[in-house]
């Protein structure tokens, strides 16, 4: 069995979720895949069931009655990875903009090299990893994360990362009932919450390739939860614990 499990939540799919199984599974590192779907109508889900077959023993999903939001998705998985006991647990996309193969690099910072939390990071060090976004959401992504930096004073360079491998003990810490956003801010509150925590978070730079196919989950009301939540969020806080 492995001890790495992959959470990748879908809705309307359909174009990517075999390739991006086959390709997870085409790692050096075996890795298991749960994906979470939000009873997509474009068949996503019969899709990923006709694959068990092909990897009975390494893939599972999980079908949710309507669509209810990222956040809620990975909390979603991440219940059931602590269940089922998995070390190490890895948020990652449906859509490619996430590279399966650095899924080893992620797993490594927090395996091998210390993390409790790696993140792919597309500005390490202000440097701009992304390809395919036209300049309207580069800038707004860039000067989201840097806005929440400012704001949380969270010593990351992106923030807003939804590429990120989680050890168990961090997520068992973290009281995930308690989590309050569901979708762009979702990112920011578990990594803040991680971070007051005590854990070690470490940055892992990656190139982010934006989607070629299907259509993109984000919308006006995401950024605005990022927005103002976040304020919300530094306002409210927690007490800072050292492991």
């Amino acid at each position: 069995m492995s001890d790495a499990l992959v959470i990748i939540p879908t809705y309307n799919e359909k174009e990517n979720i075999e390739a991006i199984i086959r390709a997870t599974f085409n790692q050096e590192k075996e890795f298991h895949i749960l994906v979470v779907d939000d009873n997509s109508p474009d068949g996503t889900s019969e899709i990923v069931e006709s694959l068990i077959e092909e990897f009975p023993n390494s893939l599972f999903i999980e079908k949710r009655m309507g669509k209810h939001g990222l956040g809620t998705a990975y909390i979603h998985g991440f219940k059931w990875a602590i269940a089922k006991k998995y070390d190490y647990i890895i948020e990652m996309d449906a859509d490619f903009s996430h590279n399966p193969k650095d899924l080893i690099r992620l797993y490594n910072a927090c395996n091998k090299e210390g993390g409790d939390v790696s993140v792919g990071s597309r500005y390490v060090n202000n440097q701009v990893n992304v390809v395919n976004w036209d300049m309207t959401r580069l800038l707004l992504s860039y000067f989201a994360t840097k806005y929440v930096r400012l704001i949380t004073r969270i010593p990351l360079f992106d923030t807003t990362a939804g590429f990120v491998c989680w050890k168990r003990e961090v997520l068992e810490t973290i009281n995930l009932d308690r989590i309050k956003f569901i979708g762009y801010a979702f990112q920011i509150e578990m990594k803040f919450k991680a971070w007051k925590h005590g854990f070690n978070i470490k940055e892992v730079s990656v190139i982010f390739t934006d989607r070629t196919l299907g259509t993109s989950k984000m919308d006006s009301r995401i950024i605005s939860e990022a927005l103002f939540g976040v304020i919300r969020m530094k306002l409210k806080g927690i007490p800072k614990k050292r492991k």
